[in-house]
């Protein structure tokens, strides 16, 4: 396990507890370098979306919780927020919630006796390994690998 991957498990495991206190959903969380800067990205839901206040009052329980633990060596900025219209699915929960939802499909490659990489679809299946989807205007359904996906999000339609 790489150092980022072993504070973004480190950090979801801290703020499990105060997430459940506070009716809060766990989405994601990244340490992510951009420029000079580190960033402990934290993303909270709820049913209903979240509010300001609600990622402010996540922000000051989780600081003093990462500042007691330290095992975060660089320097970083903390920030909370929601996971925004183009959520990224990555944990089986996040497929649970899209599924019959519009999404946005980025392959490695493309699939087998296709050209394009990219789809916007429903999604209609997940099962750990693999990920259905129906593509606007298919009759039939498109089954892809999640090891071949490098992004899948919500589509969103303005």
């Amino acid at each position: 396990m790489s150092r980022r991957e072993e504070y973004e498990q480190k950090t979801w495991d801290l703020l499990r507890p105060i997430l459940e206190e506070k009716h809060l959903i766990p989405v994601d969380v990244e340490f992510v370098k951009e420029g000079s800067d580190y960033f402990l990205r934290i993303y909270i839901d709820r049913d209903g979306g979240v509010s300001i206040d609600d990622c402010e009052a996540v922000s000051r329980a989780i600081d003093p919780v990462l500042d007691e633990e330290d095992f975060i060596r660089e320097a970083y900025i903390l920030e909370v927020s929601s996971p925004g219209l183009g959520r990224k699915l990555k944990r089986p929960r996040d497929f649970e919630y899209a599924m019959g939802r519009m999404v946005e499909v980025k392959t490695y490659k493309a699939p087998e006796g296709m050209k394009e990489k990219e789809f916007t679809g429903k999604l209609t299946g997940f099962d750990g390994r693999t990920v259905s989807i129906l593509p606007d205007g298919a009759d039939t359904e498109l089954l892809l690998q999640k090891a071949d996906i490098s992004l899948i999000r919500l589509a969103f339609d303005f």
